[in-house]
């Protein structure tokens, strides 16, 4: 996973302290990478991280003849002129758990015709299942064969403008209707669309490359497909789920973090309920600087959602720090059905957590009535203790470190590759923070 080892041991209880850089989001460069295919010309996309989904996403393009080079760091060149059929098993081979084989589907069709997709993964955090995304395919023209080996797709008549609405506003649904929409014949016009900063800058992405597409603000995006796209020159947006996460081991390890590259305006959903918790923070032109008041924590009630809500990513790390906070906090989550899997390492190190089925906190979910662990309660403030940990999922996992930081004692925490997902040279940044851990082979 780009790890020297896959295991890390560490001695907790120390403030993390220092600045950090972040590169651009995760959740917009390798979505770019794929828009890259639809252009004519070659594309340049800077503030790329070293991230092991980036590196799926690069391999990916090989395979399908797109030339991808780098002369400095964080910047890509991008060539599709070449772009060609690949072979399924080497599209399986370089995806691995990665869900983005199935947004190069339009795209490709576009470019070729014809597109193939094997067994998707990803985080196992909730449903994720890709038949909305092959049926929206279907609505622009495309011909679907599943078979053994995975999923055919062709467009024997070319790929024409539709209508789409989607039940819930989805990030993956809207970014596959964007990259298909833009060459489609005629327009496409999405409803309940999700509106995300990095779908936001997708957009721009696909506007410098030629694209006509219209945003309202009802959650409407339309889409007049054109003929021919050029390639872009494009700077990513920040990482605003790697700032929120550094802040939440601020406040958990009583430390102090600039992040810089992070800015207020993406953020401020985060930093309200930050600050209701009591943390506090710096907005500086280069950067944000968050650390912990020196004073006890206040218990928050947290409901997450779609853009402009309080993200999803944002709430496991910060759970880590209600531990520390006095009184009841409660979290429902509602946009991932199954994401408290994480608990069960936190309760284990001596936290107070309670999952439930019911909505809790706020009002009523699509989740309510559906038998799923939902809603969390965390009462502090209690001391975390050191314990082993396996690293679950993404955003989990990075949680986990948290825990471990601000632990009294030794925690052991394997199946840390899987950070490397999302998070950029994460042991060296804690390495800046000074915080006390070996990494293991």
């Amino acid at each position: 996973m780009g790890l020297a080892g896959d295991k890390i041991t560490i001695h907790g209880g120390r403030p993390l302290s220092g600045r950090i850089e972040l590169k651009g989001a995760k959740n917009l460069v390798t979505k770019a990478m794929v828009a890259a295919i639809l252009g004519e010309t070659p594309s340049v996309l800077r503030d790329v991280p070293d991230i092991s989904d980036v590196r799926v996403v690069r391999g990916l393009l090989d395979v399908h003849g797109v030339k991808v080079t780098s002369d400095e760091e964080g910047v890509l060149m991008l060539d599709p002129s070449n772009v060609e059929s690949a072979h399924m098993a080497d599209i399986d081979a370089h995806a691995g758990s990665s869900r983005i084989p199935i947004l190069f589907c339009g795209p490709l069709l576009h470019r070729l015709g014809e597109a193939f997709i094997p067994d998707l993964g990803g985080c196992r955090i909730g449903d994720r299942p890709i038949d909305y995304h092959l049926e929206v395919l279907r609505q622009f023209g495309a011909v679907v064969e599943k078979q053994p080996s995975g999923i055919r797709m062709s467009a024997p008549n070319g790929l024409k403008g539709t209508k789409v609405h989607l039940p819930y506003p989805s990030v993956g649904a809207t970014e596959q209707v964007l990259l298909t929409a833009v060459r489609a014949e005629g327009i496409t016009e999405l409803r309940g669309a999700a509106i995300e900063p990095e779908i936001m800058d997708l957009i721009n992405i696909l506007q410098k490359m030629g694209a006509i597409i219209t945003v309202d603000t009802d959650r409407v995006i339309r889409i007049e497909g054109v003929d021919r796209l050029e390639g872009y020159s494009h700077t990513a947006l920040f990482d605003r789920n790697e700032a929120a996460s550094w802040a939440a081991a601020a406040l958990a390890t009583e430390g102090d973090i600039f992040v810089g590259g992070a800015r207020q305006g993406e953020m401020l959903t985060f930093l309200n309920v930050f600050r209701k918790v009591g943390g506090k923070f710096d907005i500086h032109d280069d950067g944000i600087r968050f650390y912990h008041p020196g004073t006890p924590l206040n218990p928050v009630i947290i409901e997450t959602d779609v853009h402009p809500g309080f993200m999803t990513d944002w709430q496991q790390p910060l759970v880590v720090a209600l531990t520390k906070a006095q009184g009841v906090s409660i979290v429902h989550e509602t946009v991932y059905e199954q994401r408290f899997g994480f608990v069960d390492a936190l309760v284990e190190m001596g936290a107070t957590i309670q999952v439930h089925k019911e909505c809790l906190g706020g009002q009523a979910c699509r989740f309510g009535q559906r038998n799923f662990n939902h809603s969390a309660v965390i009462s502090g403030p209690t001391k975390l203790h050191g314990a082993d940990i396996v690293v679950p999922d993404l955003r989990g996992g990075f949680s986990h470190l948290i825990a471990a930081l601000s632990a009294e004692g030794t925690s052991t925490v394997s199946n840390v590759g899987i950070i490397s997902r999302g998070y950029e040279k994460f042991i060296t940044k804690l390495e800046q923070l000074g915080a006390d851990f070996v990494l293991e082979g």
